[in-house]
């Protein structure tokens, strides 16, 4: 035993050598680096441009782009698609430049490169952080093939409000299943290492609290105390940063009434020195130059708070690039600060290799063999599978058998354009599979699929404007919608069945795309309500970026399945499912509110001192609408029947020198095998501030054969009960709690320990 701690030791020791060895050179070197360089050549590696070619993010190209190529005024790019064009720009740097220092070249790779995976969203709602963080390998691949080596993602905002349109590129309401996404994220993309030719450096986004803008509209103002921050928002961005990610990308908005980019509390107090993030900070599209419209001061004001904030690079503005030299004379900034910042992108470009290959990702035979390749075409076709949330199944309406006729109707049923959803910056609408072809494909020749598109999108003429800012998404048809509606209950009353496929463009939701009526537009909803009335059994299959208010709609229809926007592979994946080769196990992570003015709704709300009582007038309530979500938190059926047993505790005590466990049995009683994720909860009963309803600690996802039972075991420990209190300080409080277990929020089965000092 001691000859094996013996040989322990003395490996630690090694590794620790090669580390300490291999950081000394990498500092060597970039100081050699740093003495040639120019304070021009300095700030220049603090710009990151773009050269256009419609990137959907921002308004602002940058200008002379060449030009600032060959005067070192560059420190990387954005916006540049494949690899002849990614090669073309480092030429320029690497013949043309003084000191020859490569770009790094970045991209909005969200949810895949060009196989396009489902929205982020989605996703999220497998529960399975080890497909999720295969995807983010997959798309490293791809896209590092391409000459990319820089990753805008993940996005990581925690969102409890449907009406703000980027609730598509996160994982939904809690932090703590936000936390467990964004780690295997961070490792898919990065991988063991940053040099490797196949992995992208991560940057997670939108340092911080993005995600609850007031009025769920985008770019606009968030309020919130510390207490909240710590506990219920800030999680996924320390999962993040403990899992190695590289960059950070400032949010938009203010933050204590100071910008987010401008934020020194934010940047430095917490990210660097509370945190111990040691990569660099970059701005989102032109947020520095927007902290003039927050009212924080002219360009050069804001630039030199930006980089007294920790901010180390500069998307698009040239704030940074163009007044610290004015700054550095007026002694507003420090030429110690500039090079802490230009220290931190070199430091990047360094352990991603690129002094010493800096064509290193870029390898055209790779991308030819990699992308859309039928590997990854067939690993996007699962993970949409997995995505998939049933929210309704009357009288096991699902699946469909491949028999008879059926009736395909919808605006989105044979369409490729908004198949991909919002964020698929690279990908080819027109390579995805449409429902109509999926569903024929898969279903064979025994049953008989006969489709009528049934109404628009929209008819409205101004938000399909808006919808087709990107390309066509939101088409209205020559023909009047009178007459499309005749031809699809013409269609409904002759067929066996119906399938109807509804819901939202792909850019009805992201960026820029919040909705104040997240409603299905009327032209839908009149469809839908005239399908039921046909009295043939309808499947609604559900493609949005957001949870809808689906209220009204739902009584009609025998089953719903929501697809979300479900990527490249989607009408085979839809079709996947609604034959029944899949039975589906995605479980929602937002909750669908009842109506808009129940927003924001989710399941870890907090008690009020007059909780809900139908027999008190003066509790908390809505006179019109229910307090509970349509769907909550956690929620998703299979076409199987899964039955519950009793959970049993190992102790009624618990102290920090030791653990508990919950057991519980889990069947599939019905005919299906399946999946089923397993969620576990713990609310704290009394403590010093006042705690929520309940959280998620824990879940599993089980696969059981039809008429199987597993026993699926929790640990419960100290730890996982405690909290930020009221001091910020990270604390557990001896007291009663009750563990809650089932398979989502709202259905659990609560028993009861006791936590002692």
């Amino acid at each position: 035993m001691k000859k094996i701690a013996l040989l322990l030791l003395s490996t630690l020791i090694t590794l620790w050598g090669v580390a300490q060895t291999s950081e000394t050179r990498m500092n060597s070197f970039i100081d050699g680096l740093m003495k040639q360089m120019t304070l021009e050549e300095k700030l220049g590696q603090l710009n990151l441009i773009t050269p256009g070619s419609g990137i959907p993010t921002g308004s602002v190209v940058s200008r002379d782009v060449e030009k600032k190529l060959r005067e070192g005024k560059v420190g990387g790019m954005f916006g540049v698609i494949g690899y002849e064009n990614i090669r073309k720009a480092q030429d320029i740097v690497m013949k043309e430049s003084r000191l020859k220092i490569p770009l790094f070249f970045g991209s909005d790779v969200i949810h895949g490169y060009k196989t396009t995976f489902p929205i982020p969203l989605a996703m999220s709602c497998s529960w399975d952080t080890a497909l999720i963080r295969r995807s983010a390998m997959m798309a490293a691949n791809e896209a590092s093939a391409d000459g990319l080596n820089w990753t805008f993602s993940p996005m990581v905002d925690v969102a409890r409000d449907p009406r703000w349109g980027r609730v598509a590129e996160g994982s939904g309401e809690d932090p703590f299943l936000g936390s467990q996404i964004a780690t295997a994220m961070v490792k898919g993309y990065q991988g063991n290492s940053l040099a490797a030719n196949n992995t992208l450096m991560a940057c997670v986004k939108h340092f911080a609290l993005y995600g609850a803008p007031e009025g769920g509209r985008d770019y606009n103002s968030v309020d919130m105390s510390r207490n909240r921050m710590y506990n219920e928002y800030l999680p996924p961005y320390k999962a993040a940063v403990d899992a190695g990610v590289a960059s950070v990308m400032s949010s938009f908005n203010d933050i204590d009434g100071v910008p987010a980019t401008g934020n020194r509390w934010l940047l430095t107090d917490l990210l660097r020195k509370q945190w111990r993030f040691n990569g660099f900070v970059v701005s989102d599209y032109t947020s520095l130059s927007e902290m003039i419209n927050h009212g924080s001061g002219n360009l050069q004001e804001v630039s030199a708070q930006a980089l007294n904030a920790g901010l180390d690079m500069d998307m698009v503005a040239e704030g940074l690039l163009n007044t610290l030299s004015q700054s550095l004379k007026e002694k507003k900034v420090t030429l110690a600060q500039i090079d802490a910042a230009c220290r931190n992108i070199l430091v990047a470009k360094y352990k991603l290799g690129l002094f010493d290959q800096p064509y290193k990702t870029m390898d055209a035979a790779r991308a030819k063999a990699t992308i859309l390749s039928a590997e990854n075409r067939a690993f996007a076709r699962e993970v949409a599978t997995q995505s998939f949330v049933l929210l309704k199944n009357n009288q096991q309406a699902l699946p469909l058998a491949a028999k008879g006729s059926l009736a395909l109707i919808g605006p989105l049923a044979s369409d490729k354009s908004n198949m991909l959803g919002t964020w698929a910056v690279s990908g080819d609408p027109q390579l995805s599979i449409p429902v109509l072809e999926g569903m024929k494909q898969v279903a064979g020749t025994g049953v008989t699929i006969q489709y009528a598109k049934g109404a628009n999108i929209t008819d409205d003429p101004a938000l399909a404007a808006r919808a087709n800012v990107f390309g066509m998404r939101a088409e209205i048809d020559a023909r009047t919608p009178e007459v499309m509606l005749e031809e699809a209950l013409q269609l409904a009353r002759a067929s066996d069945k119906v399938v109807v496929v509804v819901g939202e463009a792909s850019e009805m939701s992201g960026e820029a795309a919040s909705r104040a009526d997240i409603t299905l537009p009327a032209s839908q909803q009149k469809l839908l309500k005239a399908l039921y009335a046909t009295g043939k059994p309808v499947v609604v299959v559900n493609m949005s970026g957001r949870p809808l208010v689906l209220t009204g709609l739902t009584e009609g229809a025998a089953a719903i399945l929501q697809v979300w926007h479900p990527g490249i592979e989607a009408g085979y994946a839809i079709a996947d499912v609604l034959f029944g080769k899949v039975n589906p196990s995605g479980k929602l992570t937002m909750s669908f509110p009842v109506a808009v003015g129940q927003i924001p709704v989710y399941y870890s709300q907090k008690n009020t001192g007059r909780p809900q009582s139908p027999d008190n007038k003066f509790s908390s309530k809505y006179l019109d609408i229910p307090n509970e979500p349509l769907f909550p938190f956690g929620y998703g059926l299979t076409y199987s029947t899964i039955e519950y047993g009793k959970p049993v505790l190992s102790g009624t005590t618990l102290t920090n020198k030791d653990s508990l466990t919950v057991k519980i049995r889990v069947t599939n009683a019905g005919k299906y095998d399946a999946r089923e994720v397993v969620q576990c909860y713990v609310q704290d009963k009394v403590r010093s501030i006042t705690p929520p309803a309940k959280e998620l600690k824990a879940f599993q996802k089980v696969s059981l054969k039809a008429g199987e039972t597993k026993e699926v075991v929790f640990t419960i420990t100290e730890r996982m009960l405690a909290f930020w209190n009221a001091n910020l300080n990270y604390v557990s409080e001896p007291g009663e709690f009750n563990v809650m277990v089932g398979g989502n929020s709202r259905d659990v089965q609560a028993v009861g320990f006791t936590l002692k000092n």
